[in-house]
């Protein structure tokens, strides 16, 4: 698959600085993106008017992109627009579709997409099912006083929608037709996330192992991750929040200050979820629920469309042997030391 990734960086005009900030550029996206240098196929440069000390595609050369294509050009002189900056765009050969790449902005540049270089107050916590993300993500929220948005509700709520419409799992992507009539909200009081479908509050309803394999079901559906994917990113975009489900660190909140991917074994993650179940009055058979919990990494990992994956950035916590004290206490650390909380 071909993809083109853009960055910008500004420098002194000199011929030093010039050089340098290109290859930190160039650098900085082919390590970002895991380009191999064969890959790349052509490097397209601008430069403000104010920058002529020498072409940026020199720099390209000197760390070794020998075989692309390269092209120097002056960028548009816009009124106010930002100085002294040079622009790339490469395009290269990936396995990354357009939507996963990296794009790069350094010093000066990032005022360009504040979208990508902003990091947000928020955490992204990312893993399987049964890992203790949820658990964590509604501790950590009381303790740093943010809101928790649990994403797998809204699409256990799309999975409730679906049933009580009278659509099979096996036919959910006919659910399309639908979602114009379809109202999915989160509300959010005294440290608690509520469940809204068409108005009525339904939290407690989607708590259920069919619709949980509703849930995972039109998880896999692109129109549905498109919708309810908006809806989380306007949510982090008005609040401070911990936000848990499968993509969050990559693809609802990229530039959140923490992401978090939270792991645990297989047969950890059915007994707790046995366990769970108990609480509740409700017998489960650990083989069964063993295999659900087999079957939903394999339908989370393999969907074509934001699939569970480890962001770049994140940190990665296995607490198949620990309390869900002990993960707080490791991740609050995590939190304090990138300046997120005191």
């Amino acid at each position: 698959m071909t993809v083109c990734i853009r960055g910008a960086i500004t420098a002194e005009n000199t011929k030093e600085e010039i050089l340098s900030a290109t290859k930190e550029l160039l650098t900085k996206i082919i390590r970002e993106n895991a380009i191999e240098l064969k890959d790349i196929i052509s490097v397209f440069f601008t430069m403000t008017k104010d920058m002529d000390a020498v072409y940026p595609a020199v720099a390209a050369r000197q760390i070794g992109i020998v075989h692309a294509a390269l092209m120097c050009f002056d960028e548009l002189e816009i009124k106010g627009s930002l100085t002294k900056c040079i622009r790339v765009a490469m395009t290269v050969n990936s396995e990354l579709k357009q939507d996963e790449v990296t794009h790069v902005y350094m010093k000066g540049a990032t005022v360009l997409r504040p979208d990508i270089t902003q990091k947000k107050d928020a955490v992204a916590i990312d893993g399987p099912a049964g890992s203790g993300k949820s658990t964590l993500a509604k501790l950590l929220a009381a303790k740093m006083g943010y809101i928790y948005v649990d994403t797998g509700a809204m699409y256990r709520a799309f999975g409730l929608f679906c049933k009580n419409k009278g659509i099979s799992i096996e036919n959910v992507e006919t659910s399309e037709k639908y979602l114009s009539e379809t109202d999915i909200e989160l509300g959010f009081k005294d440290g608690q996330t509520r469940v809204f479908l068409n108005g009525a509050d339904v939290t407690d309803d989607i708590r259920t192992q069919e619709i949980a394999a509703y849930a995972s079901a039109v998880a896999k559906l692109g129109f549905v991750r498109e919708y309810l994917g908006n809806k989380q990113k306007a949510i982090a975009n008005e609040k401070k929040v911990v936000m848990d489900g499968r993509d969050i660190g990559t693809n609802v909140i990229p530039n959140a200050k923490v992401k978090l991917y939270i792991d645990a074994s297989e047969k950890v993650r059915a007994d707790r979820r046995m366990k769970e179940l108990e609480q509740k009055g409700i017998k489960g058979d650990f083989d069964t629920i063993y295999q659900e919990v087999v079957q939903r990494d394999k339908n989370d990992r393999e969907r074509k469309i934001n699939p569970l994956t480890v962001a770049k950035d994140a940190v990665v916590i296995d607490t198949s042997d620990m309390s869900a004290e002990k993960v707080l206490d490791e991740v609050l650390k995590i939190i304090k030391e990138n300046g997120l909380w005191k």
